[in-house]
Formats: C-alpha cells, sequence, structure tokens
C-alpha cells in the first residue's frame, strides 16, 4: 500500500516498555534520507510512495591502479577521455580488452539519463527509447567495441570483473559493475600474500559534467495491505525502524557491502572508522562505499509501470546485439524490433 499517510502521520505511538514516538517521519529524518534513494520510492507515475529504501548500491568504475600508476595514464572522468584511455592501454597491451561492462542495461539506462534522451515513461506511451541521440551512443560504443576496446557481459559469457581480475592471458584494466561486489573486483593474493595489482575505484565516466548520473539499485521495503490494521501499523515502524536507524543502518552496510541510505551514517564512529579504513586492497569495499557516498547527488532512478522490466531486458539484450553490427541501417532494426517486443508482451 502507499506510505503517505504513515510518513506524515503526527499519531502518537506507546512501545512495550512506555517510550512513546510519533508514527511518521519527522521532518529532520526525512531530510536526513540521500535525495536520490528516498524518491526511488516515488517512480511510479502518480506521485505517491510506495517503498522506503533500505540498502543501496550503485555502479562505479574499478581500474587498476597500478597500470594506471606506472603508465601515467589518468583515470576518465568523461566517455571521450574513456575513448582515449582505452586506445592508450591498446597500444601498451595490444591483447587486452581495456574495458569491461557487467550490466548491458545499466549502461543503456544510464547513457539515456546522462544525454536526457527518453528511455521510457511511467504513463503511456511508456518505451520511448527509440530515437537518434540513443542509436547515436549505440553506434559510438559499436566502433569502440570493433576496436577492440571493451566487451560487456554477454559478449564475454560471464561477468567481466573475471577479466579484470585476471593476470595471465587476456586480461581488462577496468571495469564498470556493482559497487556491492568490490570484493569480486580484487585479484587473488599471490604466493607471496600479495595482491598482484591495487584496485583503484571512481565515479563511472559522464557525458557532462553538469548532469552527473549514476543508477541507484538495491533492496527496498514495501507495507503489504493486510486486513489486520495493528499487523500494518506494526510492518510500518518495523520499516520505519530499519531505514531512520543509524547504528542498524550503519551496521547493515559494512556487513553487507550495500551502501546505507542516511546522510547522517557517515558521522556514526564506527562506520567513519570504516570508510578511513579503504584501500585497493583488504579494505576494497571501505573505498568502493567511500566513492558512493561521494557521487550521492546524482543517483537516478526509471519510472516502475507494468512492463518496465520488459524494457529493461530488451535494451539491455539490444546493446549487447548492436555491438556487434557493422551496418547502421541493421542497428535501426534491432531497436525497431525491440520496440516491437516490449509492446507484444505488454
Amino acid at each position: 500500500q502507499t506510505l503517505d499517510s504513515f510518513i506524515d502521520s503526527t499519531a502518537t505511538v506507546t512501545r512495550a516498555d512506555g517510550s512513546t514516538e510519533i508514527m511518521g517521519l519527522t521532518p529532520e529524518q526525512k531530510a536526513d534520507f540521500i535525495e536520490g534513494y528516498y524518491n526511488e520510492g516515488k517512480q511510479f507515475g502518480d506521485g505517491l510512495m510506495y517503498t522506503m529504501p533500505l540498502s543501496k548500491s550503485t555502479e562505479v568504475l574499478y581500474y587498476n591502479k597500478s597500470f594506471f600508476d606506472a603508465n601515467g595514464i589518468k583515470v576518465p572522468t568523461t566517455w571521450a577521455e574513456m575513448e582515449q584511455v582505452c586506445a592508450q592501454i591498446k597500444a601498451i597491451d595490444p591483447n587486452s580488452i581495456p574495458l569491461g561492462y557487467d550490466s548491458e542495461s545499466n549502461w543503456f539506462i544510464t547513457m539515456c539519463e546522462q544525454y536526457k534522451s527518453p528511455y521510457t515513461s511511467a504513463t503511456a506511451p511508456h518505451d520511448l527509447f527509440d530515437n537518434a541521440q540513443n542509436q547515436a551512443f549505440v553506434k559510438m560504443f559499436r566502433d569502440w567495441y570493433q576496436k577492440g576496446y571493451l566487451t560487456t557481459q554477454k559478449l564475454y559469457g560471464a561477468y567481466t570483473s573475471g577479466l579484470f581480475t585476471s593476470t595471465t592471458d587476456v586480461t581488462s584494466y577496468m571495469s564498470i559493475g556493482s559497487s556491492a561486489g568490490a570484493t569480486y573486483q580484487r585479484p587473488a593474493k599471490g604466493s607471496d600474500g600479495q595482491y598482484p595489482f591495487e584496485v583503484g575505484i571512481a565515479t563511472i565516466p559522464q557525458v557532462s559534467e553538469t548532469n552527473k548520473k549514476v543508477i541507484s539499485q538495491g533492496p527496498s521495503l514495501c507495507v503489504f495491505n493486510k486486513s489486520n490494521p495493528q499487523e500494518v501499523v506494526a510492518t510500518w515502524l518495523f520499516v520505519k525502524y530499519l531505514t531512520t536507524t543509524v547504528e542498524f543502518q550503519a551496521e547493515f552496510a559494512m556487513a553487507s557491502g550495500y551502501v546505507p541510505v542516511l546522510k547522517s551514517v557517515a558521522e556514526n564512529e564506527v562506520y567513519a572508522d570504516f570508510i578511513d579504513s579503504a584501500d585497493g586492497g583488504d579494505y576494497v569495499a571501505a573505498l568502493s562505499a567511500k566513492v558512493c557516498l561521494e557521487q550521492q547527488e546524482a543517483y537516478y532512478t526509471s519510472p516502475a509501470f507494468n512492463g518496465s522490466s520488459t524494457a529493461r531486458d530488451q535494451v539491455g539484450a539490444l546493446i549487447a546485439k548492436c555491438l556487434t553490427l557493422t551496418d547502421d541501417a541493421a542497428i535501426a532494426r534491432a531497436f525497431q524490433d525491440a520496440i516491437d517486443e516490449c509492446e507484444y508482451n505488454n
């Protein structure tokens, strides 16, 4: 059910120990949420709140810091710089695939956000991703793929973290993947007990510094509308506790690899010590969390509607397919086929 009546309630609740609290959220509690995470609960087209954020992850750019430092390579902050870096890496190691991207769907949707080009809408017509701007960035990445600059999970056949952490045969020097999977982007220690290379983590490249966008993903909580109203109230109070209690948010974030949804967790002494431990080796998960917290103003979510998961699947398959096509007309047909699939399935 919608949560607005709970969030805005000023009713007093008496706990079993006799202490009290208000049913809803105080203005301070609302303001403490990272805005992009909180607003995810409103992405259903009617402006109402359906979910509360529990913990989140995003995508980050993992890079081989040891290799970058040794070769004087600057970490790319834009896609234009990324193309230059891929060319640099290819010149140094011709057998490498400089960049791996784990989620084709996230990639397509994030590029739409960065370019401010249509993807989907919560209201009909829903599927808007077949347009000139989106075809243009897909063709750009197609050209990169043809030059051997990149691969994706579907094309590689596995998570590209395996390519990134490889120290034999073909390897990559950059990987874009989930911030919650940082330990999977770290190579295994050698027989000497040392990591083969240090991992660096940065925000993913952007189209423009004035419109930074990175995806918000991870678990949110909802409340089911049950016949027993007291059961519903109790569920809301539990959701409220999980999402607004700083100590819980800190502990859960450190244990899970996800990041907290409250700004004030950064001031929690235990969590602050965790972030201070960040490095590109044993504490790479802390380094990932640190980057996530630093880019909190850039988070976005996509509209949710009946059929939004189909659109997500279709654009993921679309970009993987188009990277292998040499004919621009075939790319245009692939876009139309993806739209047709969305309309057929919904």
